[in-house]
């Protein structure tokens, strides 16, 4: 997997690139991974639901062909677009989810922070009360509680959003992990399209990082944890 640093980017130009890139690629063509940070933008999945977007105000809406709901994009979020042709992989899009969110829960655990799992709702979760306790979650839901009870979040918060595509096999879009960023747009969206859900960085939880480092942690995962 050839790894690519591309800094501060503008969000509809990757899009379009990574687009291009899975159209035109062959079986012969390595995996690649992306990792980058973008301006200020919401960006709305396939089954995007624009009542999800409360106040945009000056913040462009992008509509995407990832799956999922509505999200924010901003500086001091790594970002990270593996382009992974799953049939040469030898796993499956479940198994690959999991693997991302595997990438970044070892992230996490670098820095001392316990990531968990909610079925039903892709991304990554930490514990508002102690991001940095090892207990296991003890509540476990449907996907309609999820979508219509706020509380089935309460005492967690997200730090890190899922949104993939897959084409020929082939996966673009990827994951977003907060680090140390403007957190004021996540309140203008129900993020991912869940009312009330709180959104958590490593500097709000008491994590000091920089970009660079947790960028270079997560590229590290990712390519060890997609690895065929």
């Amino acid at each position: 997997m050839q790894t690519s640093m591309l800094g501060m980017v503008a969000y509809a130009s990757t899009y379009t690139a990574m687009r291009q890139f899975t159209t035109e690629r062959t079986a012969d063509t390595p995996d690649a991974l992306w990792i980058c940070e973008h301006f200020q933008q919401y960006t709305q999945g396939l089954a995007g639901k624009s009542a999800h977007i409360l106040a945009s105000g000056d913040i462009p809406v992008l509509q995407t062909d990832r799956g999922g709901q509505v999200t924010f994009h901003g500086p001091g979020q790594v970002v990270a677009y593996p382009l992974v042709d799953l049939r040469r992989a030898g796993y499956y899009v479940k198994e690959y989810v999991y693997r991302v969110e595997e990438a970044v829960i070892r992230t996490l655990a670098h820095f001392g922070v316990t990531g968990h799992r909610v079925r039903g709702a892709p991304g990554i979760y930490v514990r508002l009360d102690d991001p940095f306790s090892h207990a296991r979650l003890a509540a476990d839901f449907t996907s309609q509680q999820l979508e219509s009870d706020p509380h089935c979040f309460d005492g967690l918060g997200k730090i890190a959003a899922l949104g993939i595509k897959v084409s020929r096999h082939c996966t673009y879009h990827g994951v977003a992990l907060n680090v140390a960023m403007d957190l004021e747009p996540f309140s203008r969206i129900n993020p991912c399209g869940y009312a009330g859900l709180k959104t958590v960085d490593l500097s709000t939880i008491g994590v000091s990082t920089t970009w660079q480092e947790a960028a270079q942690v997560l590229a590290h995962q990712l390519t060890v944890r997609l690895a065929p």
